[in-house]
């Protein structure tokens, strides 16, 4: 299940990438970003109304705040980064160079989350980082 699920992001996210492209001409990236958040927001709210989990707010523990709250403040970076680079360069260039997000987190996964590296993973990175590359350049 969990392979289709990540499946679905990056169709979501692909979709993403092409939609923003195209919605913020003529909009300014920061203001963007503000209306795309919103729509996260009301989405997501909606999701733990629908799924009956509100109550859940109540035991979330004090380190689970506290990493959840770093998580959005690096969301929104990434975001308020990305609308930027998106209106300002290409999709076929930001979005790859974006996606090197893969290869930084199976290394920060590495170093804070002691998981293993394989050789799979080793050669996923340089050819992610090779193909990143050849797309850009």
């Amino acid at each position: 299940m969990w392979f289709w699920l990540a499946l679905g992001s990056a169709v979501f996210a692909a979709l993403t990438s092409i939609l923003a492209k195209i919605g913020i001409e003529n909009v300014g990236s920061n203001l963007a970003t503000a209306i795309r958040t919103m729509v996260v927001v009301v989405l997501a709210w909606g999701m733990v109304f629908l799924t009956n989990q509100q109550g859940g707010i109540k035991d979330i523990s004090t380190k689970s705040w506290i990493f959840l709250i770093l998580s959005g403040l690096a969301t929104g970076g990434s975001w308020i980064c990305y609308y930027k680079a998106l209106q300002i360069g290409d999709a076929s260039k930001v979005v790859p160079i974006d996606k090197l997000s893969v290869v930084i987190t199976l290394v920060l996964a590495f170093v804070f989350l002691h998981e293993q590296f394989t050789y799979k993973s080793v050669i996923g990175c340089i050819l992610i980082g090779i193909g990143t590359l050849f797309m850009v350049i």
